[in-house]
């Protein structure tokens, strides 16, 4: 009886357990942190790896440093026949009419012309054709591909690429550059470097993208000079887009080379031709070796010979070819200017240097103070007795640099001296 109330007494008090009720909203919290820290810790891990994965992979796998390009510097003044007859490649002899006494001509000028075609034909195997493609939609939202095609010249290259000077005008507002070479092989190239001082471009074309039998029919132009005193009379042949397709070819001589472009910080010289040609002719002009004289543009030809095929001297364009190949910006001060001549400074007095004709608008120059009359004897250490040679030394620096100018600006009495800090900027 006493076993009995006792189990009794037991059951009163024995407790039940029962599971507590799910918290749904806490558990849903719960699950929302997890995914995110998840999602975070995910996220910062992918970043991570893209920012080390370079490093680890340029530590193990070094990517070897791209190749300068250098082109062959000039020497001084050079002779008539020095810029034209090179060993590598013999001036081309054009066969002289033979003239009976009645005056009729024995062999006409379909020998001469035939000799010509011979340089013209060589020279088409350092020529492509430059086109800038872009999608354009008319009034009835049709898309259609609109092309700008100029002619190009390889005028160097390296063990991966080739490199064509081209007008700028090829490549405004291009979404994709396309390159026909002569076999009529097109490839897509690269966009290194522009020089907005004159216009021209330079692109790049992967060795990797062309066939053996293309590379067998490319040569590389070989650039000729204009230093020398005596051009006029040059017998030359102007190739490109001349008369409104890129397949164009003339014969003439440069009949004037006193034109000179004073454009901001150098100069440039324009030859003249006797050879009719579009006012928007684009090309080159080369000699009786197939050397590249000049670079095709008539936006500054003089209203009297508007339609005479002119071309920029190539010795100035050089200047900025190594750089435009190596895809560096050119330094910009922002002056026209003049040689001191050497009259002027025995004569006169005015010191040797580079002077100051005017001055461009917004440029580092203005904002510096330079004014027109001034005479820059010096940048930082290395001191400047002519405009080419100002030109030359800008070359070696970049933009954003800080350089000391010192220049000699004339007072009531005598030139003073003034050196000013400026920082070089980039051309626009």
């Amino acid at each position: 009886m006493e076993d009995f109330e006792q189990n009794q007494n037991y059951e009163m008090i024995k407790e039940r357990m029962k599971e507590r009720p799910i918290n749904r909203k806490k558990l849903m919290r719960r699950t929302m942190i997890t995914v995110s820290m998840a999602v975070i810790f995910g996220a910062f891990a992918c970043i991570t790896f893209l920012v080390l994965e370079p490093v680890f992979t340029n530590l193990l796998h070094p990517e070897p440093e791209p190749e300068v390009i250098e082109l062959p510097k000039e020497t001084d003044e050079l002779l008539p026949e020095d810029m034209l007859i090179t060993e590598e490649e013999p001036v081309v002899q054009l066969p002289q009419p033979i003239i009976q006494k009645d005056g009729d001509v024995l062999e006409d000028y379909t020998l001469t012309y035939q000799k010509l075609y011979e340089i013209t034909n060589n020279f088409r195997k350092s020529m492509v054709t430059v086109t800038g493609v872009n999608q354009n939609v008319d009034w009835f939202n049709n898309e259609y591909e609109n092309k700008g095609q100029y002619s190009g010249i390889i005028f160097a290259g390296s063990s991966k690429q080739f490199f064509i000077l081209v007008d700028s005008v090829a490549l405004e507002q291009a979404e994709e550059i396309r390159v026909t070479f002569q076999d009529k092989t097109a490839v897509t190239g690269t966009f290194m470097q522009k020089d907005n001082n004159i216009g021209l471009s330079v692109v790049a074309v992967q060795l990797n993208d062309l066939s053996e039998e293309t590379m067998d029919n490319i040569r590389i132009a070989k650039l000729g000079s204009t230093k020398s005193s005596s051009l006029l009379a040059t017998p030359v042949i102007v190739l490109g887009r001349l008369f409104g397709n890129t397949e164009s070819v003339g014969y003439g001589m440069i009949t004037s080379k006193d034109n000179t472009l004073n454009l901001a910080d150098c100069n440039y010289e324009l030859l003249t031709t006797d050879i009719y040609g579009s006012r928007d002719a684009t090309g080159f002009m080369i000699n009786m070796s197939g050397n590249v004289l000049g670079i095709i543009k008539q936006d500054y030809n003089r209203e009297e010979v508007e339609n005479l095929i002119s071309a920029v001297g190539i010795t100035e364009v050089k200047r900025s070819l190594e750089r435009m190949s190596n895809a560096q910006e050119a330094a910009y001060l922002g002056i026209n200017g003049i040689d001191v001549t050497q009259e002027a400074n025995s004569s006169l007095g005015v010191p040797l240097g580079a002077y100051v004709t005017g001055i461009v608008m917004d440029s580092p120059a203005m904002k510096a103070g330079i004014q027109s009359g001034d005479i820059i004897t010096a940048i930082n250490d290395t001191v400047i007795t002519s405009f080419e040679q100002y030109t030359e030394i800008l070359a070696q620096y970049k933009p954003e640099e800080t350089v000391s100018v010192v220049i000699k600006r004339q007072g009531n009495s005598e030139y003073r001296e003034i050196t000013i800090p400026i920082i070089l900027g980039k051309m626009k």
